[in-house]
């Protein structure tokens, strides 16, 4: 890796934009006003929105990024964020990453049961019509488990399997994973391990804000958690929180 930049990346960590269904009242449903107005802060703020693509190019060579680069990522994969964040982001022209849980492709979000209301899971044409505008689609384990819960061999068989899923399933490499309410595991050496061994190149956690390039630690990356009271103008501003 090079040398500190003076580059900046920026990874926010979003789950649901719109209203919730049913009357629960939420933190990880975001308003698509309020979703809007922080991306049009992205874009009158001179952060510029980078796709996975660019995202892995620039672990490879830092000096290509924009000095003010956004990730824009999103969990589970609900499906009405086909009906109300996608619309958002094509209107401003925004890449995204969507980490699906494989084991619920097709059902009801049911980890999150008495947590968070239903929702139904992305099924394959949703996952491929989410590709074709500028979705990447990558991994959030197979059970979204908590990693401290499982053993090694549990963790490093999510960490296979759900990547052969999605690759057989998209016909594409999946080289980014999103941890499970943001549970590195019991060891963050071996998970790192794991994470190398299966064949991805980076993993998010939560609990951070921007990170300067070169990231020293690509299997530990800080995420921003994106609420609806979150203030990106605060957040983003002072630079780097640094990786994890």
């Amino acid at each position: 890796m090079t040398s500190e930049t003076n580059k900046t990346l920026a990874i926010l960590g979003y789950h649901k934009i719109g209203k919730a269904p049913g009357g629960w009242d939420t933190w990880f449903y975001i308003p698509e006003d309020i979703f809007v107005e922080q991306l049009r802060f992205l874009q009158e703020s001179g952060w510029q929105v980078i796709d996975a693509a660019a995202f892995l190019r620039g672990l490879e060579d830092p000096a290509i990024m924009p000095a003010k680069a956004a990730l824009i990522t999103f969990d589970d994969g609900c499906k009405q964020f086909l009906d109300v964040a996608l619309p958002a982001l094509r209107r401003f022209k925004f890449p995204s990453v969507h980490f699906i849980p494989t084991d619920y492709i097709g059902k009801l979000n049911s980890f999150d049961a008495g947590i968070e209301p239903d929702e139904p899971i992305f099924d394959w044409a949703d996952l491929q019509e989410a590709e074709r505008w500028d979705v990447s689609i990558q991994s959030h384990a197979t059970s979204h488990q908590a990693f401290s819960e499982l053993s090694a061999q549990q963790l490093e068989q999510q960490l296979r399997e759900s990547k052969a899923v999605l690759e057989a399933g998209l016909n594409k490499r999946i080289d980014l994973f999103a941890f499970p309410q943001g549970d590195e595991g019991k060891d963050p050496a071996v998970t790192g391990l794991a994470l190398k061994q299966a064949g991805y190149r980076a993993a998010y956690l939560y609990g951070g804000g921007p990170v300067r390039l070169p990231m020293t630690s690509p299997y530990r990356l800080a995420r921003l958690a994106m609420g609806p009271d979150t203030n990106l103008e605060v957040e983003l501003s002072g630079g780097n929180h640094g990786d994890q």
